[in-house]
């Protein structure tokens, strides 16, 4: 077979910052997919994205391109409007374990495709696996029959979805190139639109505990993903969400399980419940249902009873046990004062020493790991009170989380500290 284009060519006009035809980018990546074109080309071509950018349109395309690599689902079947969440990922970001069976309780279908953690950002199977007995592979009619007849799936998404995008996401991880606007958006949306859901809701973080630090690049990110989704006939909107501060009070795995068990019995740290209501609202909205009560399904029972069942539909026991740590080590405060400070990144971090996270795809995670905040910024402290606990299987962790913490947080006098953060929710995107 004779190829029909040069990678060069393409090499070149993207690093001349030139417009990329729509069919040779759609060959470049088809090329990649198979093989014809070398990882050294593709990498080059990565960071030429990364350096110049992409249009709208070349985005779209590459987008799609990603699809094409793979199969897509479909729902139409199914009799319900079906409304996914993505979150580009934080520290204490459990949202989606109370969210999906939420939402599923007014009778929209979420199929929550999810994945695993890396570095200090949990991954939401990692988390639901502490459940003994429950499982993340499900195949298509499994999955299918759970959204028909329990509403809500939380599972790992099959390997079959935009293949393209797995193999050069593995490549941007060690080129340098991660950070790229359209590598990232069409890595993320590509997923998203094969999955076949009906409509979108993004939570695009910022902050220091965010892969977004800078809001107005998260900014950037969330509208390019919002016109993504918008063009390929996805119902689309984000939220800017603030990852400055670790989310609730639990980090880890097992303990941002039971966590989210609270919120869903009506209880559970006022930023969970605000973020979980608000994500709801907007998937539900989308849904065709935007007056629907989520603060009464969380206070009268029907969101818990739609967690059992998605809970007991995969496997898993909603009324075991969960994993418990076998050490845990306690940090109290020095003085009298007020918590000025608690900073996402190295809170998350600490935890992934602790074990409740993975450095590599193939490392186990220690699912009773992690950190419980016993306060955030803002609240008045006596000394010697608790500020956290450090949880952990091998006691030799603590040294090099409490070494990941050092400087991470701040007591101030009760008489000057003044907190000026902004809401938790700071903007909502859509076209």
């Amino acid at each position: 077979m004779v190829e029909p284009f040069d990678a060069v060519d393409v090499i070149r006009a993207k690093r001349d910052a030139s417009p990329v035809p729509e069919d040779a980018l759609r060959w470049m990546i088809d090329a990649y997919t198979r093989g014809y074109v070398s990882d050294a080309q593709m990498s080059s071509f990565a960071m030429a994205v990364l350096l110049n950018g992409m249009t709208r349109d070349e985005i779209r395309v590459l987008t799609d391109a990603m699809i094409d690599s793979g199969e897509r689902m479909s729902f139409e079947g199914l009799g319900k409007k079906t409304v996914d969440k993505h979150s580009t990922g934080g520290v204490g970001d459990k949202i989606t374990l109370p969210l999906a069976p939420l939402v599923a309780a007014f009778g929209v279908a979420v199929p929550q495709l999810s994945g695993r953690g890396l570095g200090h950002t949990g991954g939401t199977l990692d988390k639901l696996e502490s459940i003994p007995g429950w499982r993340a592979a499900l195949s298509n009619e499994e999955l299918f029959d759970q959204l028909r007849d329990v509403g809500a799936v939380i599972c790992a998404a099959g390997s079959g979805l935009a293949p393209a995008d797995k193999k050069l996401y593995a490549l941007r991880d060690v080129t340098g190139t991660v950070e790229a606007i359209p590598l990232i958006a069409s890595s993320i949306m590509s997923k998203k639109i094969a999955e076949g859901t009906d409509a979108l809701v993004l939570d695009v973080k910022f902050g220091s505990g965010a892969f977004m630090r800078d809001i107005d690049k998260a900014r950037e990110l969330a509208r390019t993903m919002v016109e993504l989704g918008t063009d390929s006939g996805v119902a689309t909107t984000a939220l800017l969400t603030d990852m400055n501060t670790p989310l609730g009070l639990a980090i880890g795995n097992a303990n941002e399980v039971r966590e989210s068990v609270e919120v869903l019995s009506g209880g559970g740290p006022a930023d969970v419940v605000e973020l979980t209501v608000a994500l709801a609202r907007e998937m539900l909205a989308l849904a065709g249902q935007p007056d629907a009560d989520v603060e009464a399904a969380l206070a009268d029972g029907r969101a818990m009873d739609s967690w059992r069942a998605l809970i007991g539909a995969q496997g898993g026991d909603p009324d075991a046990a969960l994993p418990a740590p076998r050490e845990t080590q306690t940090v109290v405060a020095d003085r009298d004062g007020v918590v000025d400070r608690m900073e996402a990144l190295p809170f998350g971090i600490a935890a992934w020493r602790l074990g409740a996270g993975r450095a590599r795809a193939q490392d186990p995670v220690i699912h009773a790991a992690g950190i419980d905040l016993h306060v955030k910024p803002g609240d008045a402290v006596s000394a010697g009170q608790p500020l956290f606990t450090l949880l952990a299987d091998d006691p030799s962790r603590f040294g090099r989380a409490l070494g990941a913490l050092d400087g991470a947080w701040g007591i101030g006098d009760a008489e000057t500290t003044t907190l000026a953060r902004g809401p938790l929710v700071r903007e909502r995107i859509s076209v």
